[in-house]
């Protein structure tokens, strides 16, 4: 790795957080809502626009998680697969779960749209690529089953037709749709926090929400600048959730480190000739890769080659640089510039959940697809909040966790091993 490589997201580089002034928190508020990303954002923004006050609090700044990092894909579907969904829920919510992962893609291109969000929003489709041949009849069937089952179309291409999506000597065939997008993701939530505010939420940075504590009229809300009187509490902190503010919530979501490396820009020509069209691209495995080209012809690849939280950068670097020469061996003398990391918010369903403990509420576990379904979840909480809506599926379903976990993964080292060799057999 080279010398000067770049330990920090190349979406802030780009796009430095804009400043805010500190502002002076609200002693008493319709609404607390406790994490400035997407979920966070939309919530609030859906309140505001509603004529209840509400305050975002942050520990950070606006975006400081993974709503700024992300590789900022907008794809369909959630983590679970969608036909285990069907079968987990039955086809009525799988249908509803799955409809409200296809306009979780059109609600983020309205937002943006709507108010003038630049963040280079391209809806170039996305694929999803197999190494394998066993992969080819996988794809296939599972594209006879969305035609049939959700009258969703995708095509399957096979080795003669798979270089019309990816010009790489690895891949066998791929799974084909054309609703998937990209976005520069910094770009993106301080769009929202933009958005917010002018609706009338007033977002406070760097004040560290430290207990939630009930009381007959609502909740007190200590924040390391003083106390705040909440007629309701909205936690929004997914991957990010610790034992401040709330400690019951911890046992309800898993925190896994995603790493993603960016190189030095590619001339136009070779950008669109790697990937033609501009779709964003994943790999069918357990420890899946994806990737795409950013908006000034660089590729970025992520990974979770590690499941932890704390893989030094460099090593992620690393890894992630050997991924791009195996996918693209014209790139092996081609700089990475930047390497990051992020935390998703997983559950044990990888289901996304809205749900109350002790009557605070809170949404999260998007699985890393969490630019359109936190946004929809964020915006589907802030209108159940308001009485907008009476009724989201996010919220009828059960949130399970285990008798043995209390907030640290310490079975992630061990399930990582496992999907490694999955992976390895091609399972």
């Amino acid at each position: 790795m080279p010398s000067d490589l770049i330990t920090r997201p190349l979406w802030r580089e780009q796009h430095p957080r804009p400043h805010r002034q500190p502002g002076q928190a609200p002693s008493t508020v319709d609404f607390a809502v406790i994490g400035a990303g997407y979920t966070g954002l939309n919530a609030a923004r859906e309140i505001a626009a509603a004529g209840a006050s509400v305050v975002v609090l942050d520990s950070g700044p606006v975006g400081a998680g993974a709503s700024s990092v992300n590789g900022g894909m907008v794809n369909v579907g959630l983590k679970a697969a969608t036909a285990k969904v069907h079968k987990m829920f039955g086809p009525v919510m799988g249908r509803e779960f799955w409809d409200g992962a296809l306009s979780s893609i059109d609600l983020v291109e309205d937002l943006v749209t709507e108010h003038g969000i630049d963040c280079s929003f391209v809806r170039g489709g996305a694929a999803q690529l197999g190494y394998h041949h066993r992969d080819l009849p996988r794809f296939a069937a599972l594209a006879e089953w969305y035609h049939r089952h959700l009258d969703f179309a995708c095509t399957v291409l096979g080795p003669d037709r798979v270089g019309e999506v990816i010009d790489s000597p690895r891949f066998h065939c791929a799974l084909v749709d054309t609703v998937g997008a990209g976005l520069h993701p910094a770009r993106y939530v301080d769009g929202l926090a933009r958005v917010a505010e002018a609706a009338g939420a007033q977002l406070m940075e760097h004040t560290a929400a430290l207990q939630v504590a009930r009381h007959t009229a609502g909740y007190t809300v200590l924040t390391d600048r003083g106390k705040i009187d909440a007629g309701a509490v909205i936690l929004a902190t997914n991957g990010y959730t610790g034992d401040q503010p709330f400690k019951p919530l911890r046992r309800r979501v898993i925190p896994i480190g995603s790493y993603i490396v960016a190189t030095e820009p590619l001339p136009a020509d070779q950008a669109e000739r790697l990937i033609p069209g501009n779709r964003m691209m994943w790999t069918a495995r357990r420890f899946l890769n994806y990737f795409r080209r950013t908006p000034d012809d660089r590729i970025l690849m992520g990974g979770r080659n590690n499941l932890s939280t704390d893989l030094d950068l460099r090593e992620s670097a690393g890894i992630l640089g050997r991924v791009i020469t195996e996918v693209f061996p014209e790139m092996a003398i081609t700089p990475i510039t930047h390497s990051w990391t992020g935390r998703l918010g997983v559950t044990f369903d990888l289901m996304p959940h809205i749900g109350r403990i002790d009557g605070v509420w809170y949404a999260l576990g998007y699985s890393g697809h969490g630019v359109g379904i936190a946004t929809l979840v964020g915006t589907e909480l802030g209108r159940l909040v308001t009485g907008k809506l009476d009724r989201s599926p996010y919220q009828e379903i059960p949130h399970p966790t285990r008798p043995y976990y209390r907030g640290e993964p310490w079975f992630l080292p061990v399930a990582a091993r496992w999907y490694r060799l999955l992976d390895r057999l091609g399972r």
